[in-house]
């Protein structure tokens, strides 16, 4: 009796491990297909913005090639500083900054690109301009922006004659083109072209006049820029200077600055630091922002 009684235990026990192994397996088998279907997604939201905005700032790069590096760098750069420092605040800080860091560079990237382009967009002008009182019409005239002046000024007139050659209406293109440029600045020059297409006019004067216009405005953008560029300093070391120190006194007193994060009362001080800090922080901001 006893025996039978270990066999249907032995039994249990076993028909046990195969149901906690077969659920075991589902799980893994569902997550694999959620997994897959995730990523799939994942690749081509990823490789379309990816491609859409290396395209806006004319660098071409392979944009499936780029996502398989950044789930590489997803992967084990995470890992790598985890074995590294054994710390997973620091490899979750790590992976966050990877999510994060791609697309601020780009936005930095985009943000440098813009401002060059609104530099050298009155230079482009006179040089149109004294093409057209040369004789040249605005197609010419173009062309020759494009040949003589840099990128990325050239770049764009070069899309923009591009468009023009494979018969896209002059509208379109001008469209095309101010949304890749959402200035204020381009903006006018394309209000100047269309008034100038539907009205007629002396588009030289009136390019010139606009270029006189922007260089003016880029000259006391440049005077405000350096008269707060004090105060926007002055900002950076007010925000930093609290976390430097916090910082310092985590390797001086480390047991008393742990308590910021392992007790409830440092929790509440944290999130009362934070918010001020940033408060402050944006509020210096809007004070030296000066929009002319």
């Amino acid at each position: 009796m006893e025996t039978i009684y270990n066999l249907a235990g032995s039994g249990l026990f076993l028909l046990a491990i195969a149901s906690v192994f077969l659920c075991a397996s589902l799980f893994a088998f569902w997550l694999l297909l959620v997994s897959h279907d995730f990523l799939a997604t994942y690749k081509n939201t990823f490789t379309e913005s990816a491609s859409a905005n290396m395209e806006d700032m004319f660098m071409f790069f392979d944009a499936g090639r780029l996502f398989y590096f950044n789930m590489l760098a997803i992967f084990l750069l995470p890992a790598l500083t985890w074995l590294l420092t054994g710390d997973p605040i620091t490899s979750v800080v790590v992976l966050v900054m990877i999510a994060v860091l791609p697309g601020i560079f780009y936005k930095s990237m985009r943000k440098k690109r813009l401002k060059r382009f609104e530099e050298q967009l009155p230079d482009g002008l006179m040089m149109l301009s004294g093409s057209m009182r040369a004789g040249a019409s605005l197609n010419l005239a173009l062309e020759g922006l494009v040949k003589e002046q840099p990128a990325p000024l050239s770049q764009e007139f070069e899309l923009f004659m591009r468009e023009q050659k494979i018969g896209v209406d002059f509208e379109i293109s001008l469209d095309h083109m101010e949304k890749r440029i959402p200035l204020q600045d381009f903006a006018m020059l394309v209000s100047a072209l269309r008034i100038n297409r539907e009205i007629g006019g002396n588009l030289a004067e009136i390019l010139e006049s606009l270029a006189d216009t922007l260089r003016r405005k880029q000259q006391m953008e440049g005077k405000i820029e350096s008269l707060t560029a004090q105060g926007k300093l002055q900002g950076i070391v007010m925000t930093g200077l609290p976390i430097l120190l916090g910082v310092l006194l985590y390797f001086l007193e480390r047991d008393a600055m742990e308590k910021l994060w392992t007790t409830p009362i440092g929790w509440g001080v944290l999130v009362v630091i934070v918010i001020m800090e940033s408060m402050g922080y944006i509020m210096i901001r809007k004070i030296t922002s000066i929009d002319v």
